[in-house]
């Protein structure tokens, strides 16, 4: 039997690489993503290959994850549960379709994951399994009888077997890292009563401890891609990088939220998403000149939904398709420049340009403007207000 796994070389995937080999007697190839998480690949490498590692791919994703996730998920303003900003869940479904197209070239019988089966992961990395690869053999240890019950158990398993592992009982935190953020879940953590820790950040400062003097940072956009910083046109990939190093600085896109998983359970997370926050923030204050009404409030309808979507794992679903074909075609008119100012954590709009702007003075100001006459509007509201009026002047007086 062959079988690709998903590995990382953390607690989690060390063990179940080990443990696949034990169970199956099976040939277990190790693949891993380069999402820009700073990882010694070539350590990676080699524990995998001393865990029992066949062999193993590392596979160099930060374009295509920029490109083709991040970027995407700003046009669409998407974010879950009004906070989180998405970091684990749009890198699972480029990480599993990967891992796909590497089982298909090696001839597996079979893919595995180290996803658990209260999280969210499981199902990011199951249906693009199933929608791309259905014949393919799913093998969740978490999921099964007889693999470990808690990752204390994983944690003595490790040093049993001779496993290098990052963690330790005495600070088990479950940690997700790739360009867009670092997650941070169990531990101390999971009681929401107890505040997290700052001395855990390794994207940016506490919000406390950022400058005391506010920083400004300029954002280009083209058709709702950002294409700049501070006036310097980059790479997508290196543009990230910039802005997270400035946001992290700064202390902003920290959030601490208890969410609700898919599978109906609250967890409660720590994440960092320093860069992300900047480009959402920028992002929004672009649209608001450049969107007319009706599509700008469609568009915020349907950007839970899409949020929601990317959050349950169903990137390759084809509404998904259709959804993306709608914001794609929104952000014809997102052209521009919007201007922050990053305080202490907070992120502040300074200013707004387009050669799309649809904001006209003449029409808003309080002062005298040409183009609107107000007497016009004694007309619209006794329109727009008949229905009430009707109603009130039937039932009111009950």
């Amino acid at each position: 039997m062959k079988i690709v796994l998903a590995y990382s070389g953390g607690l989690d995937t060390s063990v179940i690489l080990a443990w696949l080999k034990q169970k199956y007697d099976a040939e277990v190839i190790a693949y891993a993503a380069d999402l820009g998480q700073e990882e010694d690949w070539d350590a990676v490498r080699e524990k995998a290959l001393r865990t029992g590692a066949s062999k193993v791919y590392i596979e160099d994703m930060k374009e295509t994850f920029v490109t083709d996730a991040v970027f995407p998920a700003i046009k669409a303003n998407a974010v879950y549960e009004y906070k989180y900003m998405l970091g684990t869940s749009l890198a699972r479904p480029l990480i599993a379709k990967r891992h796909v197209e590497i089982a298909l070239k090696e001839g597996a019988d079979a893919v595995a994951h180290g996803a658990t089966g209260k999280g969210n992961d499981q199902v990011r990395f199951e249906l693009t399994f199933r929608a791309l690869a259905p014949h393919l053999k799913i093998i969740a240890p978490w999921k099964m009888d007889d693999f470990f019950k808690a990752r204390n158990d994983l944690i003595d398993f490790a040093k049993a077997n001779n496993i290098p592992i990052p963690v330790s009982k005495e600070k088990p935190y479950s940690m997700d890292a790739n360009l867009m953020h670092i997650s941070y879940e169990g531990g101390i953590l999971e009681d929401p009563a107890n505040e997290y820790d700052k001395s855990m950040f390794l994207m940016g400062v506490d919000p406390s401890d950022a400058p005391d003097k506010p920083e400004y940072v300029e954002i280009e956009f083209e058709k709702g891609i950002p294409v700049g910083v501070n006036g310097k046109r980059m790479k997508p990939y290196d543009l990230l990088c910039e802005v997270n190093q400035i946001g992290g600085r700064n202390g902003v896109g920290l959030v601490d939220l208890v969410e609700n998983r898919l599978v109906g359970i609250k967890s409660r997370g720590v994440y960092e998403t320093p860069g992300g926050a900047i480009l959402i923030e920028a992002h929004k204050a672009l649209e608001s000149i450049t969107l007319e009404r009706d599509t700008m409030h469609y568009k915020q309808i349907m950007e839970l939904t899409y949020a929601e979507m990317i959050y349950n794992g169903k990137w390759y679903h084809p509404l998904f398709d259709a959804m993306t074909a709608f914001f794609d075609k929104t952000q014809d008119v997102v052209n521009g420049t919007v201007k922050l100012k990053l305080y202490k954590g907070n992120i502040i709009p300074a200013s707004r340009k387009s050669p799309d702007s649809l904001y006209d003075v003449n029409l808003s100001t309080f002062e005298e403007g040409s183009g609107y006459d107000q007497k016009d509007a004694i007309g619209f509201i006794k329109l727009y207000g008949l229905p009430m009026q009707v109603y009130g002047a039937k039932h009111r007086k009950k």
